[in-house]
């Protein structure tokens, strides 16, 4: 397998070639010449972006995007993707709740501010969810992520990546909150293999809050890297989200009416999530706003089955969920099951005399709407730690 050096500088050398080319056929039809070389140009850097996330990635994939509509209407939407079963639950997290970081005797230690509503992952991290401000976090694979170098039990200060979203749900009201903190790096975020497997996990973080603004989270090559702005309204996997955003540029030239990348990988579902969020209808109708971001969402989404030998990031999308940030209501909708259901935060007790409570989902269970009734008081899971 080429490096990234070596195969830039093949795809470069087929670049000028395709382009001289492209320009001598074409010197009697000055747009035609135009049209190839614009198209050439976006057709490589896309099979540039997709040969560095085959490269890069080993297993999984997602999509996040966040719509912006009149009068408050925010609503941030994402699927998980995975090779196989990744049994979640909802969970309902009350104000007050003690928790650390479990990364050992020097973990951070707190106390939440803020109750949530989130969906775990083998009940052993949160990877989605919204707070009772109105603030959401999602995580994504991101096969680039290096985190910084931690010994356990020593004198630096860190938190499981486990726990990560969950710290960020149950301490802030919004993402400039998040961001000032956060920037301090007064702890940092550590991983290991999700246990049981040999698969080490490697993410970052995109939250979004009720003013429609955005920031996400990467640890590349050992340091914290924040993109902080309220544009930033769709995030997949691999590459790095700063060459999302170089990826994006190119597709902006060409109208989504004459095309758009349909594969299942990574760069092709952001330019996708990143024009059809965009181009649905800005609208306060929540009916209407909620049935476009699940139709985008579910665009950008892998039907179940799917996979490929020669592409094993490709997975499969096993859930999605939907946060309605203006009216506070968590959509969650399993693939294997024909209902979606939500929960009205306005039906819940998040005060510190709450119950953690839980909504069992794991064994495909069957429930339609609202569903803050069928929701179970139980034992707050154990976040997974270092090994």
């Amino acid at each position: 397998m080429p490096s990234r050096k070596t195969l830039a500088v093949r795809l470069n050398e087929v670049y000028n070639y395709i382009t001289k080319y492209t320009l001598l056929k074409n010197k009697n039809t000055l747009k035609l010449k135009y049209m190839n070389t614009k198209l050439l140009k976006v057709f490589l850097a896309t099979f540039f972006a997709s040969a560095l996330f085959i490269m890069s990635s080993k297993s999984y994939a997602c999509t996040r995007v966040v719509y912006q509509g009149p009068n408050g209407t925010i609503i941030t939407a994402r699927s998980m993707d995975w090779k196989g079963d990744i049994p979640a639950n909802l969970w309902v997290f009350p104000r007050g709740m003690e928790r650390n970081g479990e990364a050992g005797s020097t973990s951070v230690k707190w106390k939440s501010k803020y109750g949530s509503v989130i969906t775990s992952s083998w009940d052993i991290a949160s990877s989605d969810g919204m707070n009772e401000k109105g603030l959401v976090g999602n995580l994504l694979w991101l096969a680039e992520s290096s985190y910084p170098k931690f010994e356990k039990d020593k004198d630096k200060a860190g938190i499981a990546v486990s726990l990560w979203l969950q710290y960020v749900l149950d301490n802030f009201e919004n993402v400039s909150e998040a961001v000032e903190f956060l920037g301090r790096e007064e702890f940092v975020v550590v991983s290991s293999h999700i246990p049981g497997t040999n698969v080490f996990a490697t993410v970052h973080l995109s939250i979004s809050d009720a003013s429609g603004d955005n920031a996400i989270f990467e640890y590349i090559d050992g340091k914290l890297v924040i993109h902080h702005d309220k544009s930033y309204v769709t995030m997949t996997n691999s590459p790095t989200f700063a060459e999302q955003l170089a990826i994006n540029t190119y597709w902006k030239s060409i109208p989504g009416t004459v095309m758009l990348p349909g594969t299942n990988r990574a760069a092709d579902r952001f330019v996708r999530a990143s024009y059809y969020i965009d181009a649905i209808p800005k609208t306060d109708n929540t009916r209407v706003a909620l049935a476009s971001v699940f139709g985008v969402i579910r665009n950008c989404s892998v039907p179940l089955g799917i996979s490929s030998e020669t592409a094993p990031n490709i997975s499969s999308t096993r859930w999605r969920t939907v946060a309605d940030q203006k009216n506070l209501v968590y959509y969650f909708d399993n693939v294997l099951n024909p209902n979606v259901v939500w929960i009205e935060f306005s039906k819940i007790d998040f005060s510190e005399k709450g119950k953690v409570k839980k909504l069992s989902l794991a064994n495909n269970e069957n429930y339609s709407g609202e569903s803050s009734m069928n929701f179970k008081v139980a034992q707050p899971f154990k976040f997974a730690g270092l090994e």
